[in-house]
């Protein structure tokens, strides 16, 4: 039986609908026996395909496909519209709102719009789905896709109902004489019999926001109930015949090197099959927890290298280690500014590594039959995932399948295919199908952790509580929101690191993390503000509205304070109350929270949170509201309790029970504001709302306690130091200075 007998559910469905079951992309393209296809290139996506093309073109041997294209849509005979992209759908939306985006302009029925995603045979090439680009980016391509499919669509009524394209309209999947409404054909009709290909290079007109019929509505999510019901496939979900389940053994630490091993007694488990490849030692079995059982029976003796770094002493290391500064942006003279300046702030902000923490750990399902692998992967990457297969197998590349199915969350974790590489190994080495899914402990071990970061301030007001300078530097965490977008006449922003930092400079893999750098960068930022506003005596608020001229930013900071019911006083009022702004993926956002502070145990209780964006035309509100949310709930746990505590290479937290993540009992009453701009195009809305999360906790805190709080997480601990010593300042701080 092949492996395309068991396509995960939503991609063949997809598939079905569009009567298309191929093994590869090339064969789906030569079984479309009718039909149009239109073929999308767009920006620097379409050069990042050709790179990565030219790249494999040896391995590839694809000449008839164009080397252009990042997405296609096909219509089908029977008028079913399917589309086809690299992206994948791990909870941000895009199942749902590209086929909005479709049938609005193709003016077809919602349900007859499929969308098949992350599949390397049937989409074509993706760089992966992260940065909030999958709206932003794509729509507007499939959107020219659709608007160029019906363009054909019209000409070919024309030439069949003998009428000018002047007097044709469209309207749910049928184009009809507007002079004659009887005189009709419907999509299905019109593909019948042919095969068109359109190369779109050239975006012809899209509709303009009034004209939207369906976009713009707010629409249950696709997949909502097959997760509710828990019917939605995902790749621990999937089974074949004779599958084994694999467990591998793993290092104590980071670093750690196997010096010897004895499989003897795992391979006296009935039924156990042992494999040691090189670095891969594992037990397979059709049961798990007989696999499970034999691998804890494996004697093994590692070797581990001292490492000095801790979760006490990380920051110090970084400030020594960390490569020399870029200057992101700078304006006026520095030491102009801090003639000008009546008062002088010098601060230190830091935040602890954060891991992931998706509900769905690292899985994959793999298959071999003859020359093809087929890999069932939770991945952020498929594309990513086949040629890392590829590599392990030494397989051509055109000859490794990857299928994405729900994946269930990401948040940049899922960029790396491990899991998917250790699963292709062991199914090619045991010659049968072999599923991989990691435990907690081994997603915490191999995970990619938000960096540990610094950033160092130094800023001050005049007389009038205007800021006359602003000197800010961070440290491993990257410039992404660390430009500000305040009026500050002397100015100087500077980058030492990136997210992913120089190699060696971590003790372990670190990486992006949903709207990587700008949380950091955010939280820094905006207590500054608030702390200068403080000591100015002006409400936060209005400090912050006298120091902006970009109207979508004054237009978001009012909205959000209007809406909360905000009334202007100085900070700390003692109600609790914070305030942050920011920008990311194209987005204006605003927050405000209100909390509560037990003194005595350092708990913080978020009770309520608005938040107010300006994302440019919203093509799902409904979805947007739901990231919104997510993104608010997500950004508690960074906040107020994620960190990881480690010795070296030795990551000491392997599950929840130490690593505290949000709770439903803590989640706040959440009110979400969304700013009407449709002269805007639609912007991203995964992330912008999290970025604000430890600012406008901690500006709350001080509001409420007049303790400023400057390492992220927050927690009970910290919160009672701060209530005792009025918050760490660089005067008490135990950094070293760092040069810049």
């Amino acid at each position: 039986m092949s492996a395309n007998d068991f396509l995960a559910p939503d991609l063949q469905h997809a598939a079905d609908s569009a009567g298309l079951v191929p093994p590869t992309r090339r064969e789906f393209l030569k079984r479309v026996a009718g039909g149009i296809i239109v073929f999308v290139a767009f920006g620097d996506l379409a050069a990042a395909q050709e790179a990565a093309n030219e790249a494999a073109r040896p391995r590839m041997a694809r000449p008839e496909l164009p080397t252009d294209f990042n997405a296609f849509l096909h219509i089908g005979e029977d008028g079913h519209v399917t589309c086809f992209t690299g992206k994948i759908e791990m909870g941000q939306g895009p199942i749902t709102s590209l086929p909005q985006m479709l049938a609005d302009e193709l003016d077809a029925p919602l349900d007859s719009v499929d969308i098949v995603m992350g599949d390397t045979d049937l989409c074509p090439y993706d760089m992966g789905t992260w940065g909030s680009l999958t709206t932003r980016q794509f729509g507007p391509a499939f959107r020219a896709a659709a608007a160029e499919a019906k363009a054909v669509l019209l000409e070919l009524a024309s030439e069949t109902l003998q009428v000018p394209v002047a007097r044709l309209t469209a309207r749910d999947g049928v184009i009809f004489d507007r002079q004659d409404p009887t005189r009709r054909i419907t999509y299905g009709q019109l593909a019948k019999g042919r095969k068109i290909e359109r190369h779109l290079k050239v975006k012809p007109s899209v509709k303009d926001f009034a004209a939207f019929a369906l976009m713009g509505k707010p629409l249950l999510r696709r997949d909502a109930r097959d997760k509710v019901t828990g019917k939605a496939q995902f790749s621990a979900d999937i089974r074949l015949p004779g599958m084994l389940y694999a467990k591998i053994l793993r290092p104590p630490a980071h670093g750690a090197k196997l010096t010897s091993v004895d499989t003897t007694p795992a391979k006296a488990t009935a039924g156990v099959q042992v494999v040691q490849d090189g670095d891969l030692v594992a037990v397979l079995h059709e049961l798990p927890d007989v696999a499970e059982q034999a691998l804890e029976r494996i004697k093994a003796e590692f070797t581990i290298q001292p490492r000095e770094p801790n979760d006490r002493t990380i920051f110090e290391h970084l400030l020594a280690a960390a490569p020399a500064a870029n200057v992101v942006s700078k304006g006026g003279d520095l030491d102009e500014g801090k003639r000008l300046a009546q008062r002088s702030f010098e601060t230190t902000y830091l935040n602890s590594y954060v891991a992931h923490s998706a509900m769905e750990p690292h899985a994959a399902l793999a298959s071999i039959e003859g020359d093809k692998a087929t890999v069932w992967a939770s991945t952020q990457n498929p594309f990513g995932a086949r040629d890392e297969i590829a590599r392990a197998l030494g397989f051509p590349t055109e000859k490794v399948r990857v299928i994405t199915p729900f994946v269930g969350g990401g948040f940049g974790g899922k960029t790396v295919n491990t899991q998917a590489v250790e699963a292709a190994r062991l199914a090619k080495a045991t010659g049968r199908p072999v599923q991989v899914m990691w435990s907690r402990a081994e997603e915490f071990y191999y995970d990619a952790f938000r960096p540990a970061a610094v950033v160092k301030i130094k800023s001050g007001i005049d007389a009038a509580g205007q800021m006359t300078f602003w000197d800010y530097t961070v440290f491993c965490a990257g410039d992404r929101g660390a430009p500000h977008f305040y009026t500050i006449p002397h100015h100087r922003t500077a980058a030492a690191g990136g997210f992913q930092g120089p190699p060696g400079l971590h003790p372990f893999a670190v990486g992006a993390w949903r709207a990587p750098g700008n949380n950091t960068n955010t939280f820094a930022r905006e207590s500054q503000i608030d702390l200068m506003a403080a000591a100015a005596g002006i409400d936060p608020v209005q400090f912050r509205l006298n120091h902006l001229r970009d109207p979508r930013m004054i237009r978001v900071l009012q909205a959000a304070a209007d809406h909360f019911g905000w009334t202007p006083a100085k900070s700390p009022s003692r109600r609790g109350y914070g305030v942050a702004c920011g920008m990311d993926a194209g987005t204006w956002v605003a927050a405000i929270a209100e909390v509560a502070v037990d003194a005595s145990k350092g708990a913080v209780q978020v009770k309520r949170v608005l938040c107010a964006q300006d994302m440019g035309v919203v093509i799902n509100p409904e979805g947007a509201k739901i990231q919104m949310e997510g993104c608010i709930t997500m950004g508690l746990g960074y906040a107020l309790t994620e960190e990881i505590q480690f010795e070296g290479g030795k990551i000491l937290d392997t599950n929840f029970d130490t690593y505290t993540i949000p709770r439903f009992s803590w989640v706040p009453k959440i009110d979400t504001v969304i700013l009407e701009a449709n002269e805007f195009p639609p912007q991203g809305g995964g992330e912008p709302a999290i970025i604000l999360m430890g600012a406008v906790i901690a500006n709350a805190i001080h509001d409420a306690t007049g303790a400023r709080l400057l390492q992220l997480p927050m927690t009970p601990a910290r919160v009672k130091a701060a209530l005792l010593t009025g918050g760490l300042t660089s005067a008490n701080s135990p950094l070293p200075a760092a040069p810049v």
